[in-house]
C-alpha cells in the first residue's frame, strides 16, 4: 500500500459486482455523463476528475461552517483520509460497502475513494430517504445522513458498520439506535477536512480522532484541527468543544449560534438536547434582538401552532426558557439536508 497515487485501484475493488480498472472507470464516467440518471452523472463527473492527470479536485463547501467557498483538495490527501478511515473502522479488502449519498458532496466522493484504495466491493444506489428499502443484501460498511437513518431503522440489521454524518444525531434518534446490534458511529468533519476526522459510537459522549489527526482549542474554546496530509496550517473551526485529552473532545455547539441574553451566554444545541423527544416536530432555539436583554431566546417550531402545559419547560434552566415561541410552516435546508436556521426564521 506504499506510494499510492490516485491512479491506483485495488485489485479487490468492485463496482456493482464488477472488477474495474482506472481506465474502465474513466470510460464508465463518460457513459454515466452521457446516458446516466442525475445521480449517475455526478458519479461520472467525479470519476473523470479523479482519474485525470491533475493531483487535486475542486469543490464548493456546503456553507454550514461559513459562506460557501471553492476549495482545492489534494488527491493524495484524500487517499490518506481513506487509509485513516480504513484503519479506524478496521475495514478490509473485499468488505461490501454501499454508496447511497450524492457524489456532488465530499461524503459521497470519499465512499468511492475508500473503495478504490481499500479494495471494497461497492454497490451504488440512487440517494433517497430509504436507501435500504429495496435492497436485500448485507453490507460491512455504509455511510448515511440522519434522515436516511431515521427511515431505515428496521433495515439496519443488514449493516455491520454504519457511519452517520452531515448533521448531528439528536437524542431521539440515538435512543432508537442504541439497542441495535450494528456498530453505529456519529462522525465529525467537513469538506475542508476531507470528510470525518473523528467519530464516536452512539451512546458515547466524546469523539475520538482518526489516525494522523491532532486537535487543540483556541482562546474562544473552539476546535482547531491539524492534519499534515491536508494542510500546512491548522484548520480553525467555529465549533465550541470540551477538550477531554489529546485524542478526544466533546462537541458543545456552534459559536455563531451562541446567544448573549442579558450577559448570559446560552448554547442553543445544549438547550435543544433537553427538549428533544418532548416536541414531536422539528424545532430550534435562537436569539433575536431585544431592547432590554440585547438578545432574547426564542423557540422556533416547524408546523402548526401547539399549546404547552405550564410545566413543559421545567427541564430547562432559568435562563434557558424561551421568551417567545414562533411557528414556521416549513424550515429551509441546504442541498445536503442541513437546517438553515437564519433563513428559516420568520418572526
Amino acid at each position: 500500500m506504499l506510494n499510492l497515487t490516485h491512479k491506483n485501484v485495488h485489485n479487490y475493488f468492485k463496482l456493482n459486482g464488477y472488477h474495474l480498472s482506472g481506465k474502465q472507470l474513466s470510460q464508465m464516467g463518460y457513459s454515466y455523463i452521457k446516458e446516466g440518471d442525475v445521480y449517475e452523472r455526478s458519479i461520472g463527473e467525479f470519476l473523470l476528475d479523479w482519474f485525470d492527470d491533475k493531483d487535486f479536485i475542486e469543490m464548493t463547501t456546503s456553507g454550514t461552517t461559513g459562506l460557501p467557498k471553492l476549495v482545492r483538495l489534494e488527491k493524495q490527501a484524500m487517499i490518506q483520509s481513506a487509509l485513516a478511515t480504513g484503519d479506524f473502522f478496521k475495514l478490509e479488502p473485499g468488505n461490501k460497502a454501499l454508496l447511497c449519498l450524492p457524489v456532488q458532496f465530499i461524503a459521497g466522493k470519499m465512499m468511492l475513494v475508500r473503495s478504490f484504495i481499500l479494495g471494497l466491493e461497492l454497490d451504488v444506489v440512487s440517494p433517497s430517504v430509504e436507501p435500504l428499502a429495496l435492497n436485500k443484501k448485507e453490507y460491512d460498511f455504509v455511510a448515511m445522513v440522519p434522515l436516511q437513518v431515521q427511515n431505515s431503522i428496521k433495515a439496519l440489521k443488514k449493516v455491520k458498520k454504519l457511519i452517520i454524518g452531515g448533521a448531528k444525531i439528536d437524542s431521539a434518534l440515538e435512543e432508537k439506535l442504541l439497542p441495535l446490534k450494528s456498530e453505529i458511529y456519529e462522525t465529525y468533519g467537513m469538506t475542508e477536512t476531507i470528510t470525518h476526522i473523528a467519530a464516536k459510537r452512539v451512546g458515547e459522549r466524546a469523539f475520538s480522532i482518526l489516525p494522523n489527526v491532532k486537535i487543540a482549542k483556541d482562546k474562544r474554546d473552539c476546535l482547531v484541527i491539524s492534519v499534515a496530509s491536508i494542510s500546512d496550517k491548522p484548520i480553525v473551526t467555529n465549533d465550541l468543544i470540551e477538550l477531554i485529552n489529546d485524542n478526544q473532545f466533546v462537541f458543545l455547539g456552534r459559536i455563531d449560534n451562541v446567544i448573549n441574553s442579558g450577559g448570559v451566554k446560552l448554547i442553543p444545541e445544549q438547550i435543544e438536547a433537553k427538549l428533544t423527544g418532548k416536541i414531536n416536530t422539528r424545532f430550534f432555539v435562537t436569539g433575536v434582538p431585544d431592547s432590554v436583554l440585547g438578545e432574547k431566546l426564542i423557540l422556533v417550531i416547524e408546523g402548526e401552532k401547539l399549546d404547552f402545559a405550564p410545566d413543559f419547560f421545567d427541564v430547562l434552566g432559568k435562563f434557558e426558557k424561551p421568551k417567545e415561541i414562533v411557528f414556521v410552516p416549513k424550515f429551509k435546508e441546504n442541498e445536503n439536508g442541513k437546517l438553515l436556521r437564519k433563513s428559516s426564521l420568520v418572526v
